[in-house]
């Protein structure tokens, strides 16, 4: 069996957003921006957004810490 394993480095689009299930698990989500290494076919930088899911105690980590902008890895 074989496994990507990928490392995203960016910066936050947008503050991260935590709820709660019905069965009591934080969940936040936020999405990442990272910029491509290289420039577009008009001569500007692009990015890529991911969107992330983050569970149970990470969750509530993500939204204690983490603002629109800040770096992350």
């Amino acid at each position: 069996m074989s496994l990507n394993h990928v490392v995203l480095i960016g910066r936050l689009a947008n503050d991260p957003e935590l709820r709660y299930s019905r069965s009591g698990v934080a969940v936040a989500n936020f999405t990442v921006a990272v910029s491509r290494p290289y420039q577009g076919q008009n001569g500007n930088k692009e990015a890529d957004f991911i969107p992330v899911i983050t569970f149970r105690k990470l969750a509530e980590i993500c939204a204690e810490n983490l603002t629109k902008g800040r770096l992350v890895a």
